[in-house]
């Protein structure tokens, strides 16, 4: 029988809520930051109670543009994180089993669009000219506000094999790429922005469901929530147009693999097994390269890939084998299974501490340090500072009724 949750009111999740918006790292959260809270519970609209108020959807537009996104509630609570030994499918790195206490946050209703990411892609051009008219400089004293914008691409003809319909997921991005959009989308709109962890990706998608899908165990209703290999007819599909887990997201199986911020273990959770966790304590900060991890399978895998609990690691000099350049490019891929991999964004309740936002968004593995540097110092990268002021500082580089 296919599970029939309902939207929890003051029920198991919202105790747990209760406890934990109190120990939030982050401290009281700021009025400035009451985006998507309510004082009073809504009549009509899925929400999410916590002490700082009803947690409920809402949309964020990227200043500057009118492209938004919609973000939805998810209740604070607690899972076992991978799969048990007798799901079929099952994979050695989903396991042993180990539980996980999640704060409240915010998960993007569906994964990064093209309509997203191209404004994001934009910004090369633009950081250029700026340093070309020696507007916002970036400094040492200021550099830490500064992000690095995606080259344009040596060869469109990869990433967008498949088109690059607006309304299509954003795909074959690098995970340190994925981190500087969070970044860029961070310091322009003012709330914090960052890729979910792997426990909170799980969470999220499981949705209360112990089964191997969040919809039940049967893999023959997948079609119903999910572009996968037997249905997606050989290439990513518009985002949004299965129907959503409880919690309101869509397409946490199948269309495109997910980018976390955890590194890939390739020994699973042998470190974790059995132990009860936080979030915090929970996550595998990248300490190398690769392999990183992508969640929830994608339009070419077969059902078993589209699993809750199912990851894959990724293969920097695999995934970029056909890139001409040296060092290989920090921002794009340009091999499989690359073209059905895009990533979601999160916002956690409240604000977590500079220190640990930096740790999401930056590169902190050498290597990757180095590579972009070294773009950066062949003028083949593009480095600019971003703020609340940033849409403004575009708008007068061309006057009205120029090109």
């Amino acid at each position: 029988m296919r599970d029939r949750p309902t939207t929890p009111r003051c029920g198991t999740y919202c105790l747990i809520a209760l406890c934990l918006v109190a120990t939030l790292p982050g401290g009281p959260l700021k009025s400035e930051n009451r985006l998507g809270l309510l004082d009073a519970r809504p009549e009509k609209t899925r929400s999410v109670e916590t002490v700082a108020g009803f947690m409920v959807p809402y949309s964020q537009r990227i200043p500057g543009t009118e492209v938004s996104f919609r973000m939805v509630p998810i209740p604070g609570g607690k899972i076992k994180i991978g799969s048990p030994a007798t799901e079929s499918g099952r994979k050695p790195d989903e396991g042993p089993q180990f539980e996980v206490t999640v704060a409240p946050f915010w998960m993007a209703q569906c994964e990064v669009s093209w309509a997203e990411y191209k404004e994001y892609m934009k910004l090369y051009g633009i950081f250029k000219e700026f340093d070309s008219r020696q507007l916002r400089t970036v400094t040492p004293v200021n550099r830490a506000d500064a992000v690095t914008a995606p080259t344009e691409l040596y060869d469109p003809s990869f990433t967008f094999a498949y088109g690059e319909d607006l309304r299509q997921p954003a795909v074959t991005m690098t995970h340190f790429a994925a981190r500087q959009y969070t970044k860029w989308m961070s310091a322009v709109t003012s709330y914090q922005y960052r890729l979910p962890c792997n426990a909170e990706w799980e969470y999220a998608c499981r949705a209360g469901a112990a089964t191997p899908y969040h919809f039940g165990a049967a893999e023959d209703h997948l079609g119903e929530y999910a572009w996968y290999f037997d249905n997606a007819d050989d290439h990513p599909q518009h985002v949004g147009l299965k129907k959503p887990n409880r919690w309101g997201l869509h397409d946490m199986h199948g269309n495109v693999w997910e980018w976390v911020i955890d590194e890939f273990l390739t020994d699973g959770y042998r470190r974790f097994g059995g132990k009860s966790l936080t979030v915090a304590d929970s996550i595998v900060w990248p300490a190398r390269a690769y392999p990183l991890v992508v969640r929830g399978g994608s339009w070419e895998e077969d059902p078993p890939a589209c699993r809750s609990a199912s990851r894959l690691g990724s293969h920097d000099v695999d995934w970029k084998q056909e890139d001409p350049n040296l060092p290989l490019s920090p921002w794009w891929f340009t091999s499989d299974p690359s073209r059905g991999v895009g990533f979601r964004v999160v916002r956690s309740l409240a604000d977590l501490p500079r220190p640990t936002m930096v740790r999401y968004w930056d590169a902190r593995v050498q290597d990757v340090k180095d590579d972009v540097q070294n773009r950066l110092d062949e003028g083949r990268g593009a480095l600019g500072l971003v703020d609340p002021a940033l849409p403004a500082a575009i708008r007068s580089l061309t006057p009205p009724g120029g090109k």
